[in-house]
């Protein structure tokens, strides 16, 4: 099992004290985090307003810092909708990357994931697909390009942990009939956070944690840091070995 430290994703910055906003702050919170225990690191880069962006102007920079403080890790960046919301100024975004990270997640429930997908591994980027429902499933399945992906990320977004981990099985029926054999992480988001990791680490599942997930430890009380959200899943996932 691996473990991947989400350290901002699209929360606003204020959300919590320690979402790391700036470059530095990112580069700083992803040694942090694999100190802790992480294996992998995935970011949402920031302009100079703390706003998502796919510009390669904030990508390559951040990256390129990264890759000097954080070595022989594996770094991800997003694509989401979130930080272009225009299909296809997001494309050419993209594909003026001149810097490239290790993978990049990609929602398909999005316009135009399946031709950023196709960019990515074009690119040589691996490309994780993010599936938050059974339609987003059976476009993965159904896309011609599910065996060049590199992993798929199963993430139900419902408010209660049932209700997620329901969810979680439908999408698993439909990758298992697609007869698809790419590695599943799957996680949960804020009140499902660590219920749903626990059920990932139950199943053997690569998982992950950090402020882009939650903002709370599993008691509830408010998160320290990603760092300490890391260490936090590593002691459970020792725990359950």
């Amino acid at each position: 099992m691996r473990i991947v430290a989400c350290l901002n994703g699209d929360r606003r910055p204020g959300a919590h004290p320690a979402l790391p906003v700036s470059p530095e702050q990112i580069v700083r919170d992803a040694r942090a985090a694999v100190d802790a225990g992480a294996d992998e690191v995935h970011v949402h880069p920031r302009d100079r307003r703390g706003a998502e962006s796919l510009e390669p102007q904030v990508v390559t920079p951040l990256l390129e810092r990264l890759r000097a403080d954080v070595r022989d890790v594996h770094i991800s960046v997003t694509t989401a909708l979130s930080a272009e919301p225009d299909p296809v100024r997001r494309y050419d975004l993209v594909q003026r990357w001149s810097a490239l990270p290790d993978s990049a997640s990609v929602n398909l429930h999005e316009p135009g994931s399946v031709e950023v997908a196709r960019l990515l591994i074009d690119r040589r980027v691996g490309v994780e697909a993010g599936v938050w429902t059974a339609d987003a499933a059976r476009i993965l399945v159904a896309c011609g390009l599910a065996g060049e992906f590199a992993r798929v990320l199963v993430e139900p977004m419902q408010a209660t942990a049932e209700e997620a981990l329901s969810n979680a099985s439908t999408i698993d029926g439909v990758l298992d009939r697609g007869q698809l054999e790419l590695p599943r992480l799957l996680h949960g988001r804020d009140g499902t956070a660590w219920p749903v990791l626990d059920t990932a680490v139950a199943a053997g599942r690569d998982v992950r944690i950090g402020l882009e997930d939650t903002l709370r430890d599993p008691g509830g009380a408010e998160a320290d840091s990603n760092a300490a959200l890391v260490a936090l899943a590593t002691a459970r996932m020792s725990a359950a070995a």
